[in-house]
């Protein structure tokens, strides 16, 4: 025997669908779609006389758009250069992240239980200061090494503040991996290193990616650590679009320098969606 769907029960559910969802789907709208749509305008605008943008309207009542700031900015190769920049820092730094902060996850996950909070807890500790204060300590104790204002400096600045987001999604998934599946490979006769790395790095993939995210990708678009621990040679593309809207008040060219930084953040992003995809596709068919 069957039972029935209580009359009215669709379109409860429904209900409760939009509203949960609403609320966060307008946050989305208003402060990250609208902005960007405004982005992607003001990039084929023309720079005002004192700074800003010109009228959107000429004087004939035609739209003023131009195509003028994309052909300076792929006219000239110094933006290419500076991104690739940014891109070489932006992977250094999240794979000495991942150096430094997997064998730190794996420690924590391993520790006893009464001890693992209070480790967390170290690590989101430096939480706790202002980012800005963080940096201007690490300038201070860079300057007696002279090594500040060089591109070492801005790994160690880079490394320092986002090890954390490294951290945290390591030791979530490998916190829950199952002891038992180790055991079994030990009794199979694999040594310490095989387990390793047919076992518990296989199973870490996923906060391997995640933190991967939560690391390349800020660092990509970051100013403040170039500027601060950075020499004249050390400007990477967060500190060109910063330049633009602050300082030579070009908002077409930072609009634009913003919408290529996006776009090359979503292809990255997408290429390794794909990448993931095309992984469990071939696992699966080797099973």
């Amino acid at each position: 025997m069957t039972r029935r769907r209580a009359p009215g029960t669709p379109r409860s559910e429904r209900v409760v669908k939009w509203v949960v969802s609403l609320p966060p789907a307008l946050f989305l709208v208003v402060f990250f779609l609208v902005p960007s749509l405004i982005m992607v305008l003001a990039s084929f605008r023309l720079p005002g006389e004192f700074g800003g943008l010109m009228p959107l309207r000429a004087a004939d009542g035609s739209l003023d758009l131009s195509l003028d700031t994309y052909r300076f900015l792929f006219g000239d190769w110094i933006y290419g250069e500076i991104l690739l920049k940014s891109l070489l820092v932006a992977g250094l730094t999240t794979a000495l992240c991942l150096l430094l902060a997997y064998p730190l996850a794996l420690l924590i996950a391993l520790s006893p239980r009464r001890h693992r909070d209070f480790m967390v807890l170290l690590v989101v500790l430096p939480f706790a200061a202002n980012f800005l204060i963080r940096i201007y300590a690490w300038i201070l104790l860079l300057g007696p090494a002279n090594v500040l204002y060089s591109p070492f400096a801005v790994i160690i600045g880079m490394v320092y503040v986002h090890l954390p987001f490294m951290i945290l999604p390591l030791y979530t998934n490998l916190e829950k991996h199952d002891a038992t599946l180790l055991e079994a490979a030990q009794d199979l006769g694999a040594p310490r290193w095989t387990r390793f790395w047919r076992v518990t790095w296989p199973l870490s993939l996923s906060g391997v990616w995640s933190g991967t995210a939560l690391v390349f990708i800020p660092v990509l678009g970051m100013f403040a650590i170039p500027e601060l621990l950075g020499g004249t040679g050390d400007i990477l593309i967060g500190n060109l679009i910063k330049e633009q809207f602050l300082d030579n008040r070009d908002w077409p060219l930072g609009s634009s320098l913003s919408l290529m930084l996006t776009v090359m953040v979503l292809l990255l992003a997408g290429s390794a969606v794909l990448a993931g995809r095309r992984r469990r596709t071939l696992a699966k068919g080797a099973k």
